[in-house]
C-alpha cells in the first residue's frame, strides 16, 4: 500500500483525511432515539429489551447535577421514571401518550391506580413495570412462616435494632397501619438499625441486621446466591412501586409501539420476573405470573397482589400532613 504514496508523511496525512471524513459522515446519520432513565432501578432484564439502535442516557434525580439532568431529559424522546419521582417532571413538556394503541394493553390493576392522578398527568403516563417491595431475612427460617402471614412479625423483640427499612416515612407508615398494635408506627420505628435505600443488601449482608424491606427488582440476584438469604411476601399484601414512561414527542409512535409489543413475548416475560419485575399488561400469560403459589423465591402469591398497595401523588396538602404524623411520632 505504500507503494502509492512517495513518503511515509503522505501516507499518515491521507489517514487523517481519510479518518475526518468518516466522522463526517457518520455526524450525517440521523440521530438515534434517546430514552433517559434512572438506572439504578432498572434490572438488566429490562434494559435488555431496549432497541439496541435507541441510546440509554442515565439520570438521577438525587443528584445534585440538577441542571445536567434537565439537559438530559430535555434531548430525550421518552423518560423511563418510578412514582415516587414523578413530581420532579414538568408534565407541560410531555405529549400525551394514552392516546395510542398501547392503552389497550394494560390491565385492570394498572388502569386503577392511573385513575388516581389527574387528568393531566393520567393521560402522559403508560405504566410500563411495577415492582412489590419484598421481605429479606437473614440466618432466620424461624421467622418466614409468621412473615408470610402479616407483618405483626416485625415488632418481635428479637429483631430490635436489627431491621433496614426504606428511606421512605410513607412505605413505613403503610406497613404501620398493617400491623394490629396501637403506636405501630413509634414501634415500628424503635425496631429499626437505619433507614437506607441505596445501600440496604450490603448492610444486610455485612452487619448485624436481619430484616430489610426493597424492592424485589433491586435483590433478586443476591437471592440466587447467598443461602442466608429469605425471601418473603406477607399475605397481607405489599407496598408497589410503579415505572412509568413519557414521550416528549408524538413522531416516534410507531418505534414506540413496537418496543411495548416485544416485551410480551414468553420468553421476556419469564426473564423480566425472574428479576422481580412484573409487566402491568392485559395477556393471559402475564396476568399468570401475578398467580404464583409456590415458595420461597417465585414472587408475591395471588393473595399477596389483591391486598398490596400503591402510592398515588401527594397534595401539598397531604404531604403536610404525612410530615406532621411522621414528626409526632418521633415524640418521646
Amino acid at each position: 500500500m505504500f507503494l502509492k504514496f512517495t513518503t511515509r508523511r503522505e501516507f499518515l496525512n491521507y489517514g487523517k483525511l481519510s479518518l475526518l471524513f468518516l466522522l463526517s459522515s457518520c455526524g450525517d446519520l440521523p440521530n438515534k432515539t434517546k430514552i433517559a432513565l434512572q438506572n439504578s432501578f432498572y434490572p438488566e432484564s429490562f434494559k435488555d429489551t431496549i432497541p439496541k439502535d435507541w441510546k440509554q442516557e442515565k439520570i438521577n434525580f438525587e443528584s445534585i447535577l440538577l441542571q445536567k439532568n434537565r439537559k438530559t431529559t430535555s434531548n430525550a424522546e421518552f423518560i423511563l421514571i418510578n412514582d415516587g419521582w414523578i413530581t420532579s417532571l414538568d408534565f407541560a413538556e410531555f405529549e400525551e401518550i394514552n392516546e395510542y394503541p398501547l392503552i389497550e394493553n394494560l390491565d385492570k390493576r394498572s388502569i386503577d391506580f392511573l385513575e388516581s392522578f389527574n387528568q393531566n398527568q393520567r393521560s402522559k403516563l403508560f405504566p410500563i413495570g411495577v415492582v412489590p417491595y419484598t421481605i429479606i431475612i437473614k440466618n432466620n427460617k424461624e421467622l418466614i412462616n409468621s412473615a408470610r402471614t402479616s407483618w405483626d412479625f416485625l415488632l418481635s423483640k428479637k429483631l430490635t435494632g436489627k431491621i433496614i427499612f426504606p428511606q421512605s416515612p410513607r412505605i413505613i407508615l403503610s406497613i404501620s397501619k398493617k400491623i394490629n398494635s396501637s403506636n405501630s408506627l413509634k414501634k415500628l420505628k424503635s425496631q429499626a438499625m437505619l433507614f437506607d435505600d441505596k445501600n440496604t443488601l450490603n448492610w444486610l449482608i455485612n452487619s448485624d441486621a436481619c430484616v430489610a424491606i426493597v424492592p424485589y427488582s433491586l435483590c433478586s440476584k443476591y437471592l440466587k446466591i447467598d443461602p442466608r438469604l429469605s425471601l418473603v411476601f406477607p399475605n397481607q399484601g405489599v407496598p408497589l412501586m410503579w415505572h412509568f414512561l413519557l414521550s416528549r414527542s408524538n413522531r416516534n409512535n410507531a418505534i414506540l409501539i413496537k418496543w411495548i409489543k416485544s416485551l410480551e413475548n414468553k420468553l421476556i416475560v419469564d426473564k423480566l420476573v425472574s428479576q422481580g419485575w412484573y409487566l402491568p399488561f392485559n395477556s393471559d400469560y402475564l396476568q399468570s405470573k401475578y398467580k404464583s403459589e409456590m415458595y420461597p423465591i417465585s414472587g408475591p402469591s395471588e393473595k399477596c397482589w389483591k391486598n398490596s398497595w400503591s402510592f398515588p401523588v401527594l397534595t401539598n396538602e397531604q404531604k403536610i400532613t404525612l410530615e406532621n404524623f411522621w414528626n409526632e411520632s418521633l415524640a418521646p
